[in-house]
């Protein structure tokens, strides 16, 4: 999938394969939201072998020129995440994005990951709605979220944080990435 002059693949993530690099991406500083700070190794291939084994939930790893850059979930949110916290409509699909940390940074890099995965998403005609729940102190999600057409509806309370639930259309896409 290419996105602003970026090409990108995914691959199913392998979580005993890839848990030693997943675990320097959530533990590193820029990965606050992502709420893994303090794990080993071991927890991560944990959480990652729950959702290999979860049918209403997935972990891609995203490449370019064949190396790791971007991991991306993507869950059924009548049935993870946020059950009970707002009322799921057919078609809707969660997401979670998180790109890996750098020390060169591209300008321009982290909106064309998430371009490329919303472009991923709605591949499958089924997918009517995007939902996401960042942080709601992640502001710098927000905004890469509006840019890619992301209306938020209201703050929530998980279990785990305070979020901003906001939804994105297939039309909503077409018209943020177009203009």
């Amino acid at each position: 999938m290419t996105s602003d002059n970026l090409t990108f693949t995914l691959q199913p993530l392998d979580p005993a394969a890839d848990a030693g690099l997943l675990h320097g991406w959530v533990t590193h500083p820029k990965a606050t939201f992502w709420m893994m700070r303090d794990a080993r190794p071991q927890d991560v291939e944990r959480a990652y072998l729950e959702i290999a084994a979860d049918e209403h939930h997935h972990a891609l790893l995203g490449l370019r020129d064949g190396e790791p850059v971007f991991l991306m979930e993507k869950y059924d949110p009548a049935h993870r995440e946020l059950v009970g916290l707002y009322e799921p409509r057919p078609g809707d699909v969660g997401m979670h994005f998180l790109v890996a940390p750098t020390g060169t940074p591209v300008h321009g890099f982290t909106r064309a990951v998430i371009t490329a995965v919303m472009t991923h998403l709605f591949e499958d005609p089924a997918t009517m709605r995007v939902v996401v729940e960042p942080d709601v102190d992640n502001k710098a999600v927000h905004a890469l979220n509006e840019a890619v057409g992301f209306v938020p509806e209201r703050v929530i309370r998980k279990p785990e944080k305070k979020a901003l639930l906001s939804f994105c259309t297939r039309e909503r896409f077409l018209k943020a990435v177009s203009a």
